[in-house]
């Protein structure tokens, strides 16, 4: 795959494309890509197995919620916060004639699949140790099994450390610079097909050949990623300099690194919210219990997660571009806001319950809705931590981020298994508890929302998007000078569009409200006739009431910026007003078949339920407008500017 090493000093040809001193051609570059394409393939496919079929697997032997927030989530955790640094610190710095990432693969590839084949073994070797050893006969059959799950869980996570951390570093050292960008596209891409495949195809069997599926993901990772660490050839890197491996042994490099990353107060706000999103995510595992407490069978469920990622994967054309224009930093603050709101209402679950045909379609649809909004703040994550983040440090910086999140993981991964044995016993032992699974994670969302918002209004009093620079507490001007890439600020067009939109949405919400009241005497349904009408159309004419006066002072402070004055408050950013407008608007196409068929069903108190929902959504997204043109308020004063004249404006500088 390498041709030649650039440091000959030979001339490359223009058909050539250079990584360090690697070399390539045309067909060795799409040779390159089509193997590291297939491990990520391999790997994706692995890591669904193991938080997919387990949480079963441990329910199944009646493993209490907190020992399987322990296996699930505290056991990773725990060496992800103490092994990946390491790891990551140690491949910085070595050099062999392999490369300095593939060995640390190759030498612990074996090991990781050995013990994930075993994890689908392990009531078999449970009942082969109780045979055998005398201690273990007077210990339950399934304590043990969990016991020996543990262990080879353990076991496979440390060496999925070595593995899963130097693949992504990989793609730095081999990927020539300019095609990285879309490298990392394509990845998405594979990434969400090997999900499809896996959920589409496999997960209906999660129960009935558990075995099959552990010992086949084993199988195919060896194959699949022995095949692509033989094909894939890192070049040489430059030796290390004596002082720069001096200073990275022992306390001094533990010193150095503790005071570069955690004594910045701008970093301390990242490393929180990012921790506030893992901690969230701790309830995972056993939301594939509220699907089956909704009626979802294993097959559904496999189908809903194969179907909204095919969605995502024609999101994933589009939101690359607006990624780049928009800037990440601006669009996570965003859409952490307006995810918010859309999370709460998850809370509808706990008063409705419908046939399992009839919440799959729901879900789906949903989910659906939901999928750009989703696909672009993914696709803005780790661009994100790149301009956040120092160029010099990045890998650094992202070590510390991973420490920290770990460290909110094993801790919630802990006291998410509590909670929701809590909850079981208010539900008196009911599967019912799983439905308040949201109020753990919104819990943690509600901070990360804060925390993220905190971050894009410091990162605009320290430059924003044309002016800033990380900080830098190892640098005598106390920041790191790095590239500053144009991105799009409030057009007069996209901004009209947005409040079309949101227009659009107020007014059906409003409208719809009384022709519903209409049918609904029609056929009888008086309670959801006297709710729709004495409270629910108040509070739907009120929240667009407040849009109409939130309406104008944006156009106001429009009008105000075209003429070059001060805005009075803050102008939102058109992008992501037409994002979220875009998918509540869908929604209220969902609100009303919802309601519908409810009330066909004779079902009024759901009808109300979800009638409630709609309105409180509305009133909330209102409010998240506010509160983003009052985080705008002193930095958004332009508008109109075009990408040629902010481009101009970068260049000069």
């Amino acid at each position: 795959m390498t041709t030649s090493d650039s440091a000959a000093g030979t001339t490359q040809p223009r058909h050539l494309y250079e990584c360090g001193t690697l070399t390539y051609t045309k067909a060795a570059l799409a040779a390159l890509f089509a193997w590291l394409l297939w491990g990520d393939f391999c790997l994706r496919l692995m890591e669904a197995v193991v938080p997919s079929v387990l949480p079963l697997k441990l329910k199944a032997l009646g493993c209490p919620n907190w020992v399987m927030g322990v296996i699930l989530s505290a056991i990773p955790g725990v060496l992800n916060m103490t092994i990946c640094p390491w790891v990551s610190f140690r491949s910085d710095r070595t050099r062999s004639r392999w490369g300095r990432r593939i060995p640390f693969i190759v030498g612990t590839l074996p090991f990781l699949c050995v013990f994930l084949g075993l994890l689908g073994w392990s009531e078999e070797i449970s009942a082969l140790l109780q045979r055998h050893l005398p201690g273990l006969r007077g210990v339950a059959p399934a304590t043990v099994t969990v016991g020996l799950i543990a262990l080879f869980m353990a076991l496979f996570e440390f060496f999925n450390m070595f593995v899963n951390s130097v693949f992504w570093y990989l793609f730095n050292d081999v990927v020539p610079r300019p095609f990285i960008g879309r490298f990392i596209g394509m990845l998405r891409i594979v990434s969400t097909l090997a999900s499809m495949v896996y959920n589409y195809f496999v997960f209906r069997y999660a129960e009935s050949h558990m075995r099959e599926i552990f010992l086949g993901a084993a199988l195919l990772y060896f194959v699949g990623f022995g095949l692509m660490c033989w094909r894939v050839k890192e070049g040489e890197y430059p030796p290390l300099e004596a002082e720069t491996e001096r200073q990275s042994k022992g306390l001094g490099g533990v010193r150095t690194f503790m005071r570069e990353c955690f004594t910045h107060r701008f970093y301390w706000l990242i490393f929180l919210a990012t921790g506030c999103a893992a901690a969230g995510g701790a309830i995972g595992p056993f939301n594939i219990f509220f699907s089956r407490e909704m009626g979802l069978s294993l097959d559904q469920i496999g189908k809903i997660t194969a179907i909204q990622g095919g969605a995502a994967l024609v999101a994933m054309y589009f939101t690359a571009v607006f990624v780049d224009r928009w800037h990440p930093v601006r669009i996570s603050a965003y859409l952490s806001v307006f995810t918010f709101v859309a999370g709460w209402m998850s809370w509808v679950w706990i008063f409705v319950s419908l046939p399992g045909a009839l919440f799959f379609w729901f879900n789906l649809a949903a989910g659906l809705i939901a999928t750009f909004q989703g696909t672009l703040s993914a696709a803005a994550s780790f661009p994100r931590e790149m301009r956040l983040f120092p160029q010099s440090r990045f890998g650094q910086f992202c070590s510390a981020q991973a420490m920290f999140r770990s460290l909110c993981t094993i801790i919630a991964g802990m006291l998410a298994g509590a909670f929701i044995d809590l909850v079981r016993y208010f539900c008196h032992g009911s599967d019912f508890a799983y439905r308040f699974n949201f109020i753990w994670s919104m819990i943690f969302s509600t901070g990360a929302m804060i925390l993220t918002v905190m971050i894009y209004r410091r990162w605009h009093q320290m430059g924003g998007d044309a002016h800033f620079h990380p900080p830098a507490p190892w640098s005598p001007q106390g920041t790191e000078e790095q590239p500053v890439t144009a991105t799009i600020g409030p057009q007069t067009r996209w901004l009209n569009l947005a409040i079309y939109v949101f227009d659009a949405l107020m007014i059906l919400s409003a409208l719809g409200i009384p022709l519903m009241m209409v049918w609904m005497r029609q056929q009888q349904a008086f309670l959801a006739y006297k709710w729709f009408g004495g409270a629910l159309l108040p509070l739907a004419v009120l929240t667009y009431g407040w849009w109409l006066v939130l309406r104008r002072r944006i156009r106001r402070d429009m009008a105000l910026a075209r003429r070059g004055e001060q805005p009075l408050n803050g102008i939102p950013h058109h992008g992501m007003i037409i994002v979220a407008g875009t998918k509540f608007l869908l929604a209220l196409i969902l609100w009303a078949v919802q309601v519908v068929m409810m009330v066909n069903r004779d079902m009024q108190m759901a009808a109300i339920v979800f009638g409630i929902a709609n309105v409180a959504t509305n009133l909330m997204l209102v409010g998240a407008v506010q509160l983003m043109c009052r985080v705008e308020r002193g930095y958004s004063t332009t508008i109109d500017v075009k990408l040629a004249e902010v481009n101009a404006q970068v260049l000069t500088r």
